[in-house]
């Protein structure tokens, strides 16, 4: 994406407010005019009061500064008031629109990126575009405004004045910041870069913590981090360096500029044409019109880094979902019969099928195990479930109606799901509970943590469901995490249940406990039970086993087990490993 084209992109989401850009615009333009003002008017009082005219003779221009030192305060105030707020607007609407187009990249399109990286262009992108109205986008506007208005006072003197004057603002305001800009387009793109590596590398380190420290690695991680961040003060003493030679160049030019007006008003009051008092004003009103200048060269330095920021931003925006809503969705349907016909799915169009003409049937009530050796795709099945991915063959329906031709929250609405590795938020164990049912009463809490065995737990806690669980639940054990996922399945009271590896990373004795809790808490329900481990199948209506990607064999937990199959296998191999443990 060109840099114009960033540009735009960035306009349009200022544009809504446009009444409070030009407002900004306005305000800061008569902040630098109300400066002219007073230096000039200022000027004029003391040439003037050198010729010891009548007091009377001053009383004006005395009102005069009196005006313009009260004026500049108050439109620089009204500037800041009004530029800021605008900010603070057009971050809000940039964070809703962001996360507007991300949630429907979640988990697909998002699963190439790393976490930290996520978080850099949500935070530290974002922040970094609070610079684009107040240092990008407004002092120009307000430099324009004032070079016109400036020249026209000028030149209402004399047309070389105005001339002069405009020719060392344009190098001032024009030739200093592209300078500035070439200079500063590496060190703008490496700090919006390095920046997004570095909080990419902590978030790592710190979530990879444990494994860090047990394996020696986090001195390694350690070094990484430092060495970005050097880079990163590297990038900022070359943004800082530039700035300061920006400062330097535009001081020269406006001295050169208030020269020449003094210079080319010499013949001027000698041939009489200017007033000597006036030919005084009118040098240092040329030297404070340079003001409106001295913010564009940081205006070109921060273009690119916000430019670089927004780039970065639109090019995760810009993703095409894995999933889209259907043109005209059809209703809900009534029942809930759930039935998979002839499913094959690619997780990219070049590489072998994950799912290749798989079928099976879960009408309400029924509980059906789906299962078989890792990479058999049973995950992948779950997934097209939920409409996390896109399948192009085959079918599945709901009540009788195609998946697709239903709005995606919609058709999750009718799944609860327990997932291998469930998510803890921080905060409290109601707030992690009422995530499922945000309506439930404290009796109804009571009666789930009951069903999944974790009363006695709770009446341990300090302070019961006001409990704080800490960072992603880490002071839980798997069990614990496992039992309150199911709790917040169970909550969400949908009526069919997806369970993905809900006992994976579990010893025997825990596992053996949870699939129990599982088979009394699920009496009666649509359940659809994705596993590799065969425990408490028996109870199963029927079990689907999967072998790289297709149907190997289908049926009941003893006929599977009479016919000596795939399914017959992995339970010898199931049983040898029980007993090696029991040994």
């Amino acid at each position: 994406m060109t840099n114009w084209a960033v540009f735009r992109r960035l306009l349009r989401m200022v544009t809504p407010f446009w009444k409070m850009v030009l407002a900004a615009v306005l305000l800061g333009t008569a902040t630098v005019l109300s400066s002219v003002g007073l230096l000039g008017t200022g000027a004029w009082i003391i040439a003037k009061a050198a010729l010891h005219p009548p007091i009377g003779d001053l009383n004006v221009a005395i009102v005069g500064v009196r005006f313009f030192g009260i004026a500049r305060g108050a439109f620089r105030y009204g500037e800041r008031l009004v530029s800021h707020d605008t900010t603070f607007r057009v971050l809000t609407r940039l964070r809703v629109w962001f996360y507007a187009a991300l949630e429907p990249l979640a988990p697909a399109r998002l699963q190439r990126y790393r976490s930290g990286d996520l978080l850099a262009r949500i935070i530290a992108d974002i922040r970094t575009l609070e610079n684009f109205f107040v240092r990008v986008l407004a002092p120009p506007w307000v430099a324009t405004l004032t070079a016109v208005l400036l020249t026209g006072f000028l030149a209402a003197f004399a047309p070389r004045l105005g001339l002069a004057w405009l020719v060392f603002f344009l190098l001032a305001a024009v030739a200093v910041p592209v300078w500035a800009r070439l200079r500063a387009r590496r060190a703008g793109q490496a700090l919006v870069s390095r920046r997004a590596a570095l909080n990419a590398a902590l978030v790592d380190h710190v979530q990879g913590l444990a494994d860090a420290l047990a394996y020696n690695y986090a001195e390694a991680q350690r070094r990484l981090a430092l060495r970005l961040g050097e880079e990163i003060l590297t990038a900022q003493a070359q943004m800082a360096s530039l700035e300061g030679a920006e400062q330097a160049l535009q001081i020269l030019f406006s001295g050169l500029g208030m020269l020449g007006v003094l210079l080319l008003g010499v013949p001027l009051v000698r041939a009489g044409a200017l007033g000597g008092v006036t030919w005084v004003a009118l040098v240092l009103v040329a030297l404070s019109g340079y003001e409106a200048a001295f913010g564009l060269p940081t205006a070109a330095a921060f273009l690119e880094s916000n430019l670089a920021a927004a780039r970065r931003l639109f090019e995760l925006v810009d993703a095409e979902p894995a999933v889209k809503p259907p043109a005209q969705p059809a209703a809900l349907p009534a029942d809930n019969d759930l039935r998979v016909e002839a499913l094959t799915f690619r997780y990219a169009p070049d590489e072998p099928p994950a799912l290749r003409q798989v079928s099976l049937d879960l009408p309400e009530g029924k509980r059906v195990a789906v299962v078989g050796p890792s990479g058999a795709g049973k995950s992948t099945l779950i997934a097209l479930l939920l409409r996390f991915w896109e399948y192009n063959e085959g079918r599945i329906t709901l009540g009788g109606r195609d998946l697709r031709a239903l709005l995606p929250d919609e058709a999750r609405s009718r799944f609860a799901v327990v997932r291998q590795k469930p998510f803890i938020f921080s905060g409290t164990l109601r707030e992690n509970l009422l995530l499922a049912a945000p309506e439930a009463d404290e009796a109804r809490l009571d009666a789930v943590m009951e069903a999944v065995r974790l009363a006695d737990w709770l009446r341990t806690l300090p302070q019961g469901y006001d409990t704080d669980l800490g960072g992603q639940g880490l002071q839980l054990s798997g069990g614990q995490r496992q039992r309150l996922a199911l709790a917040r399945a169970l909550l969400r009271d949908a009526p069919i249940l997806l369970l993905d590896e809900p006992t994976a990373n579990l010893d025997a004795i825990t596992e053996r406990a949870l699939v129990d809790t599982l088979l009394e808490t699920t009496r009666g329900r649509s359940v659809l039970w994705v596993t590799h481990s065969l425990v408490g199948l028996e109870a199963m209506d029927e079990i689907v086993v999967l072998y790289k990607g297709e149907v190997a064999e289908r049926g009941i937990h003893a006929d599977l087990l009479a016919r000596g199959g795939l399914y017959s296998h992995l339970w010898a191999l199931q049983s040898e490993n029980l007993v090696a443990l029991n040994m």
